[in-house]
């Protein structure tokens, strides 16, 4: 009873519809900026280099909660068929169905289970990644980078670096197993643009 009638001599309760309003707020969610995000990979080569590639992301969003990051989340989907090795010919190798099978699996599917928060800038994503039609565990530590206004005042970005290892024959990748290596260093920088008004993609 204190409560409702204070809220009634707040402004006839506009101050509460306030109060629940920025208590929502605080879970912001964004949409990946696909220009600004870009996932880099590298691996073994015979021994002889690291050579590196580079893919894209083709849709997600993310949400994130500055004061507990527990109730961040995020899920986003990779374009396979888009991997830039930087040359035309070890592109289209390395989609045949030996290896990626781009035209059988075009996207690859990361959705996160939890965040762990390390520091004040540190945490690790817990999630599921769904690759070359498998889904196993993916842990990627990650440190918050900037959540702000750009230059222009356009948006409000929030910045992420982020790594993660993987062993591909643990996705059924397991062709050329003298030539290529086993495991997949992984390097990622994301941007996400706010959109609170965007459809809650988790949900749908």
């Amino acid at each position: 009873m204190n409560r409702r009638f204070a809220c009634l001599l707040w402004t006839l309760g506009f101050g509460c519809l306030w109060t629940q309003q920025a208590a929502h707020a605080e879970t912001d969610q964004y949409h990946y900026d696909t220009v600004h995000s870009q996932i880099v990979f590298s691996i073994d080569h015979d021994g002889f280099s690291r050579p590196l590639g580079r893919l894209h992301i083709a849709d997600g969003w993310l949400r994130f909660d500055a004061h507990d990051w527990s109730k961040s989340s995020t899920s986003l989907d990779i374009d396979m068929r888009g991997v830039d090795m930087g040359d035309a010919a070890w592109n289209e190798a390395a989609c045949k169905a030996s290896l990626l099978d781009c035209k059988t699996y075009p996207t690859a599917h990361f959705v996160s289970t939890s965040v762990e928060r390390k520091d004040d800038t540190h945490g690790v994503l817990h999630g599921t990644l769904t690759l070359h039609g498998v889904s196993q565990p993916l842990d990627i530590p990650f440190r918050v980078n900037r959540i702000g206004k750009t230059i222009y005042g356009l948006h409000t970005v929030a910045g992420f670096s982020a790594t993660a290892s993987l062993d591909r024959t643990t996705f059924g990748i397991n062709s050329f197993p003298n030539a290529v290596g086993h495991t997949v260093a992984i390097w990622l920088e994301l941007e996400g643009i706010r959109d609170n008004a965007a459809p809650d993609k988790e949900h749908q």
